[in-house]
Order: C-alpha cells, then sequence, then structure tokens
C-alpha cells in the first residue's frame, strides 16, 4: 500500500511561515545540498502531490512562472490532489480537484505503487491526521526560532520517531509516524 507523506520546514518554535501569508524566510535556514538533493528526489519518488486549496493557488502562481530546474520539471508534471469545496477547475496541468479528499487519498493509498506527498497545506494536514490518513511526517526543523506565524500543528500530535538527521547547516530532518494511522 502506498503512503501518504506530509512534508514541511518548520521554525524550532513550529512554525511553518511567518505572520503574513507565504513568509517563507524561515526555510533560509535550513536550505542546503540535502534539502536540494531530497527536494530532487520527491520528482522521483511521487505518485502525486496533496494540496489544500490555499497552498496549492501559491505553488501554481510560483511553480508555473519559475526558472526550470529539476523541482521545476516535477512540480508541474506530477499529477496533482488540491482538496477544495468551492473551487472546481485548475489552471495547473495535471490537477484534480475534490471535495471528498478522504476518498481520494484512500483511493490513492490502495491503488497507487509510489507515495504521494502533502507539501504545506497545514489545516489539510491536520484533518488528514485526525482522519488517520497520513503515514509518515517528514519535518525539517530550520536552526531558528521567529516568534510569532502560522503553526503546522493545529492540535495535539502524538508521534513515534522513525528517524533523525542532523544537516550541515544545523537544520534537523526528522521522521515521524502519527500515532492513529489506519
Amino acid at each position: 500500500m502506498a503512503k501518504l507523506i506530509a512534508w514541511n520546514i518548520l521554525s524550532l518554535d513550529g512554525f511553518f511561515e511567518g505572520e503574513e501569508k507565504w513568509d517563507l524566510e524561515l526555510h533560509n535556514f535550513a536550505w542546503g545540498p540535502e534539502l536540494e538533493k531530497l527536494s530532487d528526489e520527491f520528482g522521483e519518488k511521487a505518485a502525486a502531490l496533496v494540496f489544500g486549496r490555499v497552498t496549492y493557488e501559491g505553488m501554481r502562481d510560483y511553480w508555473t512562472k519559475s526558472e526550470p530546474s529539476t523541482t521545476t520539471t516535477y512540480m508541474n508534471a506530477l499529477p496533482k490532489l488540491v482538496a477544495s469545496r468551492t473551487q472546481k477547475t485548475s489552471e495547473w496541468n495535471n490537477t484534480v480537484m475534490t471535495d471528498d479528499i478522504e476518498g481520494e487519498i484512500a483511493r490513492m493509498r490502495r491503488e497507487d505503487k509510489k507515495n504521494s506527498y502533502i507539501f504545506g497545506s497545514a489545516e489539510l494536514t491536520h484533518s488528514l491526521m485526525q482522519a488517520g490518513l497520513i503515514d509518515e511526517l517528514m519535518i525539517c526543523y530550520a536552526p531558528v526560532a521567529i516568534g510569532k506565524g502560522n503553526p503546522f500543528f493545529k492540535g495535539k500530535v502524538k508521534v513515534e520517531l522513525i528517524e533523525a538527521k542532523g544537516l550541515a547547516g544545523g537544520g534537523v530532518l526528522v521522521r515521524y509516524r502519527p500515532e492513529n494511522v489506519k
């Protein structure tokens, strides 16, 4: 069975973006050769990318205008599944909008051979964790506390450590298994 893996970069104090929407400056404190390699590998390993609608819009706007790179190629080419109750059509290629995200995720986990990845999308990640559909959290803790911003975790989450690895720039890459996976 394929897994659904949530990926994000967080500050030490648990924020995935600053006070302003799309303030991702904290990524600069963690980014380096190891995360660049990991990012490139997502394109080879992923069956699909999963987003909430807000993250989808930001990713679409950024990646459809980005300079050519390995990451740009896979971000634009991979199938994308977007949770949205309001938007039914997409302007980004290979994108399916759905108001039944839990059903679609369950189907993907059964049918796909490769794992799917959620990028960003804190609200969606939270709801899918509560439904027991997130198989793994992959988080890079950047070596910086930002004091305030948008927290990634929207409630209590109990996890089991799978792996922890220090990065050359001072960040720590951790993989957790949420306790309530079905």
